[in-house]
């Protein structure tokens, strides 16, 4: 089992996400996670940095952890193709230790630029082509391409990725479950009440995985808590990122309207919504789950608190040794 940690870049620049990277790796982590959206989550106090540049500084100043996205949306501002020429960049400029996380994703990644957000049912449509565009480049094929959604004309990887890189996708329920089980390489799922995932996310994935002849694949389990001693520190911490839980969050385009949104709510309303810990005790506690009950390949730490690099030192040195022995 490996453990991440998710580099937030809607809370932070990428000059300082970047020493936090290193940092990361330096306390023993595997796996480095990087977010991927135009825009933030409200608009104070907020960053939006490009995530496929800063996993170039990342890659050059680390030695041993993997990198991935967590996660890309290759739907609307970013065409299959390009995202399969990221994506090798960067597992060459790695020495290979690059996976592609990807998602159906939000309207804040695309909206800013003028590309319309559609229903599920045509995002997961156009996850399908995609995938089958970004799967045939990583191949090494010269794709001619011709779907609903999506073109190339003999397209080709010329700078091609140094390994076989893993495409896991995000999902939240049975259908998107299911979906990346057929037509992905991975999962990467939200993991609040392990037995409801389970039953909602991770056994769809595996059932349409066996069903597709398909062996098994590697799932990621993420979690967000809050580290902070009170409610009024817990605020603080989550300031960039109350917006994630307001209304109309897959909708929206200006992060002022979902900042307006989350202001206008309880704040223990919000609160609510996040695990808040108070020691590195109950965030043992807080991941033991995912680590005991579902057995994931990776668990990803995602930790909101008001001194990140301390944070990263303090899981470093006290919650992931507890973790791995748990593993």
């Amino acid at each position: 089992m490996k453990f991440a940690w998710l580099s937030s870049h809607e809370s932070y620049q990428p000059e300082v996400l970047a020493d936090q990277a290193v940092l990361a790796e330096e306390v023993g982590f595997d796996v480095i996670l990087g977010s991927d959206h135009f825009h933030p989550w409200v608009d104070q106090n907020s960053a939006a940095g490009f995530v496929w540049s800063w996993f170039g500084a990342v890659a050059a100043r680390t030695e041993r952890v993997e990198l991935a996205t967590s996660v890309t949306c290759p739907l609307f501002h970013y065409h299959p193709a390009l995202i399969a020429q990221a994506a090798a960049t960067v597992d060459r400029l790695s020495g290979g230790r690059f996976m592609l996380g990807v998602g159906t994703g939000e309207n804040i990644n695309g909206g800013p630029m003028g590309y319309p957000f559609p229903g599920y049912k045509e995002r997961i449509a156009r996850m399908g082509e995609a995938l089958e565009i970004i799967h045939r480049l990583f191949d090494g094929e010269k794709l001619d391409f011709a779907g609903e959604y999506y073109t190339t004309d003999k397209a080709k990887l010329y700078s091609p990725p140094v390994s076989d890189i893993p495409v896991l996708m995000a999902a939240g329920g049975p259908k998107s479950a299911a979906f990346a089980g057929a037509n992905a390489g991975g999962l990467i799922t939200s993991v609040k009440d392990p037995a409801v995932s389970m039953e909602r996310v991770i056994t769809p994935f595996r059932e349409a995985r066996e069903a597709a002849g398909k062996p098994p694949a590697p799932i990621m389990t993420t979690r967000w808590v809050v580290l902070a001693e009170h409610d009024d520190e817990a605020w603080e911490a989550l300031d960039t990122m109350r917006g994630l839980r307001a209304p109309g969050r897959l909708e929206a385009v200006d992060p002022m309207q979902l900042r307006i949104e989350a202001d206008s709510m309880d704040r223990d309303e919000i609160l609510s919504k996040y695990t808040i810990v108070h020691d590195t005790e109950q965030m043992i506690d807080a991941y033991r789950p995912l680590v005991t009950e579902i057995g994931a390949e990776y668990v990803a730490v995602q930790v909101a608190s008001t001194d990140p690099a301390a944070t990263i030192g303090l899981v470093g040195s006290e919650v992931l040794p507890a973790l791995r022995e748990l593993a």
